[in-house]
């Protein structure tokens, strides 16, 4: 079928893929993927784009709208590759990010590793001022200080400056002083303002989070501009939008002055892509599984949306361990990620146990079978030896995996050491990756209320629908979903994204102290600002939605839930207690005592455009009657070994179709496996669901 026109794209950068998915108003066009260029990854973008436009006949021209997710700023954190950065704070402040909260994550290891700080020591510069807990000023700033700091800064060859002051979420006019200051003398420096960047109570992670603003907004500014000319050099007229870590896109001018809310921007698409397909399934609560070829993400879907926390770690020390990171303070969708993909390496361990990652083969060398000088053995080799993947047919053929070279590393680097043959060593890399999967989804089911034998999963990535059936039974989940187009599925979640930003401001009160003048002011204060946000991305202000929360506590807790409030009104506050209440009891699962003063510490609102009408789904007729493709081995330990597996193709698979396993449904991005003694059928929206312990003949 000719594309209908009024093209949209969505394209997601992995760590190891770039993915593509294009859609007009009948559904999807088609989709792509091509290795991720790391040296340079707008080119792998534009690359991917002009090969998926020129296989389906249409210009760069026909594409009106672009929305793009990236890796970018979590992996220049990670690999520190950002601006040499400094810090000015209150003197005697300087060490604040180097001490944070002053715990040990792990409580009893003698030799415990802590995360860097972006900024060594001798640039964090004291500098005289001090604004007080109520906003008051106690010491005025000293500007002259401050202009001889800037001078001595660009001389050290500092390229970024983050302002943190003490108390600057109550009174940012220090701040804003400061800035005026060193733009007097020093023009070149990127300067950010903590009280504009993370205007929230706890210096800590309000410092970190600034600090890592500035740190990565040269990197993320060239990349954007580059990103924006070369989709001008295929064609495409009309800016990308940003895909934030919040589940909503941005203008990419938006998206330069913040580059920290693109953190978990591309597992955002799949969380978003979920919800999509949920709702056509009616399954309104999910587990979210998105498996690539370096890491696998896990987040719960609720009610049709997301879970979404405000504190997120960088560059974990320990990946499972909460406070061996960067902490930052930006609405991200609340998920697991673990070192768990196709191109994760497997080894023996001491013990003489099998292990996988938290280490990747990435693109750059691959797994062995890519031939690409991988010496390795990765996930991806055993499941090309188990016979899941097709080594001719691996992305439709483009790329041809090496069976015997993943054989041959995966018989010297595991079978032999352990005395098992090539098969079992392969079946064991791959079952144990799985439960490695299964664990951490038990770990943040459980630890957010969940039963994840009550949830079914949703599978999406590049690996995802291959492991995610053995993730499932591992977790005892009653079905499974994948799909269609499962390996770039986060490209589609991009494409269902409403435009929307965050906005907060603390003010820390007793809610019987707040007066209604100042609910009405602070809201009223936060819809601007995000209203004006969304202008800057095209929406207009009557298609505008704005959501509010507030973070409240007892009087006296040291930590606060969020909590959804109306808007401002002469009963506010009844509604605000009440609803606290009812989040505090669904939270810990206990009535919130009586009589107990409750606070406000932060205000937050989320403004919002129009969902776009993205339909998610292929727009051909596909007919059945071809889909059985042929027969190959596939190792089943069910089947006590190598079988005749049947081998379909997932796009002439028609609606209403069932088929029981063992089974391998293959499109050109991923591979879905039906285990033995299941059944799978396809839905209206060609998306497949497996029952379990249901198999029986065709």
């Amino acid at each position: 079928m000719a594309a209908s026109g009024n093209l949209r794209v969505g394209i997601d950068i992995g760590g190891t893929f770039t993915d593509l998915s294009i859609l007009d108003s009948d559904g999807i066009v088609g989709v792509g993927k091509t290795l991720t260029t790391h040296g340079a990854p707008a080119a792998a973008v534009a690359s991917v784009l002009a090969d998926t436009l020129k296989a389906h006949g249409l210009k760069g021209s026909d594409v009106q709208g672009v929305v793009h997710g990236t890796t970018l700023v979590t992996n220049a954190l990670i690999e520190r590759r950002g601006a040499k950065t400094a810090l000015m704070t209150t003197d005697g402040f300087r060490d604040v990010i180097e001490m944070g909260r002053e715990h040990r994550y792990e409580l009893y290891d003698l030799n415990l590793e802590l995360p860097q700080p972006l900024v060594p020591r001798h640039l964090r510069i004291g500098i005289r001022e001090r604004v007080l807990s109520d906003g008051s000023v106690d010491t005025p700033l000293d500007v002259q200080q401050v202009q001889e700091v800037a001078l001595e800064l660009v001389e050290a060859g500092v390229e970024a400056v983050a302002v943190c002051f003490l108390h600057s979420h109550i009174n940012e006019q220090h701040e804003a002083k400061a800035r005026e200051a060193i733009r007097a003398v020093a023009p070149g420096l990127r300067i950010a303002l903590s009280s504009e960047i993370n205007p929230e109570i706890r210096e800590y992670e309000r410092f970190s989070t600034t600090l890592a603003n500035v740190y990565v907004q040269g990197v993320v500014e060239d990349y954007l501009e580059d990103l924006r000319q070369r989709m001008k050099d295929i064609g495409v007229q009309n800016d990308p939008l940003i895909m934030l870590s919040n589940g909503g896109v941005t203008a990419i001018d938006v998206a330069r002055s913040y580059p920290i809310r693109m953190l978990e921007s591309g597992p955002a698409g799949g969380a978003l892509g979920a919800v999509s397909f949920g709702k056509t399934a009616g399954q309104p609560n999910l587990m979210a599984f998105d498996m690539g070829g370096t890491t696998a993400k896990l987040c719960i879907i609720e009610k049709n949306r997301p879970l979404v926390t405000h504190t997120f770690e960088v560059n974990r020390v320990y990946r499972l361990r909460a406070g061996s990171g960067l902490p930052v303070r930006a609405p991200v969708i609340d998920m697991i990620e673990i070192g768990a993909g196709g191109g994760s390496v497997a080894r023996i361990n001491s013990l003489g146990l099998i292990t996988i990652g938290p280490d990747s083969a990435g693109s750059e060398p691959g797994p062995v079978s890519y031939g690409r000088g991988g010496k390795q053995c990765t996930v991806t080799d055993a499941d090309v030896v188990l016979g899941y993947l097709d080594p001719k047919s691996f992305l439709g053929g483009a790329m041809p995996l090496d069976a015997d070279a993943a054989a041959a590393a995966i018989d010297a680097q595991i079978a032999r050491p352990l005395g098992i043959d090539i098969a079992e060593a392969a079946w064991g890399i791959h079952a144990t990756v799985n439960e490695n999967m299964a664990n951490a989804a038990r770990v943040h089911a459980m630890e957010r209320g969940e039963d994840p034998a009550r949830l079914p999963l949703f599978v999406s990535g590049g690996n995802g629908p291959l492991h995610g059936p053995g993730v499932a039974q591992a977790l005892g989940s009653p079905q499974l979903l994948a799909p269609p187009a499962a390996g770039v599925l986060s490209t589609l979640g991009f494409l269902s994204a409403a435009t929307s930003i965050d906005v907060v401001r603390s003010s820390h009160a007793a809610l019987a102290d707040v007066g209604d003048d100042s609910i009405c002011a602070l809201f009223e204060k936060l819809e601007d600002e995000g209203g004006q946000l969304l202008k800057e991305s095209g929406v207009p202000e009557a298609d505008m939605h704005h959501e509010r929360s507030v973070e409240m506590r007892f009087i006296g807790q040291g930590n606060e839930i969020e909590v959804p409030v109306p808007a401002p009104s002469p009963s506010w506050k009844q509604e605000a207690l009440a609803s606290f209440a009812l989040e505090y009891e669904r939270k810990f699962g206990d009535v919130a005592p009586q009589g107990v003063g409750v606070e406000i510490l932060t205000w937050r609102v989320r403004s919002s455009g129009p969902e776009p009408d993205a339909k998610l789904r292929f727009r051909d007729a596909p007919d059945a009657a071809d889909a059985l493709k042929g027969h190959r081995m596939a190792y089943f330990p069910q089947e006590s070994g190598y079988v005749q597996t049947p081998v379909y193709d997932r796009h002439r698979l028609a609606p209403g179709h069932s088929l029981a396993g063992p089974a391998l449904i293959e499109e050109r991005e991923s591979t879905l496996v039906i285990p033995p003694a299941s059944r799978c059928t396809v839905a209206q929206d060609r998306s497949i669901s497996i029952d379990f312990n249901q198999g029986s003949a065709s």
